[in-house]
Parts: structure tokens; sequence; C-alpha cells
């Protein structure tokens, strides 16, 4: 069984139990609602109706039954290791891997090879998704912590919650910018016509914050890096796409003449937040993922 544990911040307060859990699992109210209704969530530790009103701070445990004939097994896949310790992993995820196993990936996936790696992962996530905190898409190359144990893994959580855990981007968008930085504060919700796709809109939405600061212009792109306030999926490239400024190699939100790559030029190359444990600030750093270095001297080279 899985479990999901869900602080309400200001953007799930005043609505409806079925319907914000809804928008944090991104799940209809229906299948909530049968969750509610099996007495499969509880608020700060009791079962209330779909009706019940939220409020800030509420801690919302959702239980998931997993399915049984699912098994994720150990694999052996070579891991680029930048930290570890009896509590986390810090992992330079290449470009192309999927983080944990979903529907048409159920190997070859960065789980995979942790189970392989380490005996211990953190269990709050399930059985899908031991040790994970936050992911970075399939083709989204660089750095994520992940958990051992629960302890780690409610101490991320809540820092990823608070803001205090800092994930930065670094990506090549296409057009120039005539300004060096800027914020794009557009909630993101589900994209009503394509359900594999994320959209800025304001219907069944989560805020969504992003910082940028353009460290390049080119002639028909520019060179950015991207500082994440909140972690929406798909967030960055909604975002920049939501601004004009569509990440080169983007199959899903860019333009269709672009920049020949295997997916979008998105790396995370910074990660920081205070280790579980210690509460020492913890900052790791990672040089660009090859073909992102590549395609960055070929435009320098072009200029």
């Amino acid at each position: 069984m899985e479990k999901r544990i869900i602080k309400i911040d200001e953007s799930l307060a005043k609505q409806r139990l079925d319907k914000g859990v809804a928008s944090a699992l991104d799940e209809s109210r229906k299948y909530v609602k049968d969750l509610i209704d099996g007495k499969h969530i509880f608020v700060n530790g009791k079962n209330e109706k779909a009706s019940y009103t939220l409020c800030e701070n509420d801690e919302v445990v959702v239980e998931i039954q997993e399915l049984e004939s699912t098994e994720v097994l150990p694999e052996d896949i070579p891991l680029d290791i930048v930290y570890e310790d009896q509590d986390v992993i810090v992992i330079n995820k290449p470009k192309g891997m999927v983080v944990h196993p979903a529907p048409g990936h159920y190997s070859g996936t960065l789980v995979n090879a942790l189970l392989y790696h380490c005996k211990d992962l953190s269990g709050i996530n399930g059985v899908m998704r031991p040790g994970i905190v936050h992911r970075i898409d399939k083709d989204t190359s660089g750095l994520l912590v992940v958990c051992k144990n629960d302890f780690a893994h409610r101490s991320i959580s809540e820092q990823l919650q608070d803001k205090t855990c800092h994930r930065q981007y670094v990506c090549i968008v296409h057009h120039p910018f005539s300004h060096e930085y800027g914020t794009i504060h557009a909630p993101i919700g589900r994209c009503e016509k394509d359900r594999k796709k994320m959209e800025v809109t304001a219907k069944n939405s989560k805020d969504a914050i992003t910082h940028f600061t353009v460290l390049k212009n080119f002639k028909d792109y520019a060179y950015v890096q991207c500082q994440l306030e909140t972690g929406r999926t798909h967030q960055i490239r909604v975002h920049m796409q939501y601004i004009g400024h569509p990440i080169a190699g983007d199959p899903t939100y860019g333009y269709r003449k672009t920049i020949e790559t295997n997916g979008q030029l998105l790396h995370a190359n910074k990660l920081e937040f205070k280790h579980p444990r210690t509460n020492e600030l913890m900052t790791f750093e990672i040089g660009l993922e090859p073909e992102f270095a590549r395609v960055l001297k070929e435009l320098e080279e072009n200029e």
C-alpha cells in the first residue's frame, strides 16, 4: 500500500476535501471520493466527509492500494552518484531515463537501478516510487535527491513544501530576450484537450512560480537559468512556452522546427537542501549534460 502525505497550503485551503485531494494527486474526484468512502483518506488523523473544507496546514494522508501484479525488480544499471550517506543519495540522472516505474515503463528506470544499488529506500511513496521525493522528466537530465528512509523523506518533503529546498535548472530556449531576468507566476493544471500535457490555466490548477535569468542571448535562441519556487509537473517547459520562449528540442511544448536533439534542452544543474539528520546545508552542482554542452558550444561558435 502506498501512502501519500499532502500538507495543505493556501492554494488548496478552503476547497472541499475531494476536490483538493484530486487536484493534489492529479486524479479524478470520483477516484478520490471512492477512497474517502473506503476510509482511505485521513485529515489530521481522522476520516472526514468529501464535503469537509480543507484548512491551511491540515495534513492529509491518502492510502492507495498498489496493483498486486506489479513488481518492481532491481536491475544492474550504472548510476552517476554525486553523494551518498545513510539517509540520502544525490544522483545525476542521465537524459532518457525514467525516474520511476509507470505504465509502459516498468524496467530500466532510476528506481530499478536504485533497488539494485541499495536495499533500503523510503517507503512513503509505495513500491512503485521508493525513495522518490521529487522527479525530473525522462528527457531532462541532472540532479535529484533520493531518500533511503522515511525520516529523510519527510524532511526533504517538508523542505520542498516550505520552499527551502532549492532547485536550479539551465535551458536553451527559442528567441533572445529583451530583458535580463523575470518571474513567471502562472497556475498550471492538466490540459483538458490532451491529458498527457499540462498548461497555464485557472481551472483545476495549482499555483506555479518560476524565476529566470538570461545567461546569454544568441540570434535565434537564449541560454537561460531557472529557479523553481514551486514544483509542478513540466513547470519550466510549460512556463517557457507560456511566455513565448519554448525550450529547444521539446517535442511536447516546443516548435516543430527546432534544434535536433533527443528531447528538451533542460538540465537540473544545482540542488540545495538541509541534511535531514545533521541540518547541514548541502549544495551540489553538476556540469552540463554532453548533448546540451555540444549544442551550447555550437551556438557560441556560430555567433
